[in-house]
């Protein structure tokens, strides 16, 4: 059903040629969350099979009520990130590569085990049994409409959540040590301070965001597995944009630094 949705069509039209259009198209709304989800299942085999590369994990979307205004949604998404657009900090960037380049610093995990399927929902505190590591990271996100606003819920899962590349800082051991839902973050483009905020930003608790994450996937046949590596949405008050030939740095502090150029 969502593999043969137009939508499918016209987002990957736009992501090949790096096309922009000012909205959607009237005749692509689509009906639910399922076919939504089934339309970025066959938009990111799209991009696997033109990229290369492999799926690696889950990009949780909204979950700060700052990116929920923005994108006219009122809950978490996930979309999926893919090998082939995710480099290790530090990491030089084509501009040529996105049509707008914005900047999330966000708390990632990679999974230590499978999380089974259970009749009681997973918490903050549940989860933390199931997490292999926890590192800094900056998600790039890049949208080809007019504006952020252009968006519903539906057609940001379609567009596979607006994931534009991933870069990813180096494990913290020591991270269970930390309270992340108060651990400072600081993003400087070329020096400047361009924004600021803590973990709580993500719904409370980057944990949290990956219990809701926990409790999501079955409702579309999916679970977190061994290996998987999530990203947990922006925990900054703004999200600033990048230009050619700008330097970026996400500073967690003790966790460490993410560094970007573009060029």
């Amino acid at each position: 059903m969502g593999a043969d949705h137009p939508i499918v069509d016209f987002f990957a039209d736009l992501r090949f040629s790096r096309r922009t259009q000012d909205r959607i198209p009237d005749g692509l709304q689509l009906p639910d969350m399922a076919t939504a989800y089934a339309c970025q299942d066959a938009l990111v085999d799209r991009l696997i099979a033109h990229h290369g590369g492999t799926r690696t994990g889950y990009k949780v979307a909204c979950t700060n009520a700052m990116a929920q205004h923005m994108l006219n949604v009122d809950a978490p998404v996930y979309g999926c990130l893919t090998s082939s657009i995710t480099h290790p900090s530090p990491a030089r960037l084509k501009a040529s590569d996105f049509t707008l380049i914005g900047i999330e610093a966000e708390f990632a995990f990679e999974m230590g085990t499978d999380v089974p399927a259970s009749d009681v929902p997973y918490t903050a505190e549940t989860m933390v049994t199931y997490i292999g590591a926890a590192f800094p990271a900056i998600e790039i996100v890049d949208h080809r409409l007019g504006d952020w606003s252009r968006y519903d819920a539906l057609s940001l899962i379609a567009d596979n959540a607006i994931h534009g590349a991933w870069i990813t800082g180096t494990p913290y051991a020591a991270w269970r040590e930390l309270e992340l839902g108060t651990h400072e973050v600081e993003v400087r483009i070329n020096g400047e301070l361009k924004a600021a905020g803590q973990g709580k930003a993500a719904l409370g608790h980057p944990l949290n965001v990956l219990a809701w994450l926990a409790n999501e996937l079955p409702k579309q046949g999916k679970a977190l597995k061994q290996g998987d590596r999530i990203t947990t949405g922006v925990c900054t008050d703004r999200v600033p944009l990048a230009q050619p030939g700008d330097t970026v740095q996400a500073d967690f502090s003790v966790m460490g630094v993410v560094d970007i150029a573009v060029e």
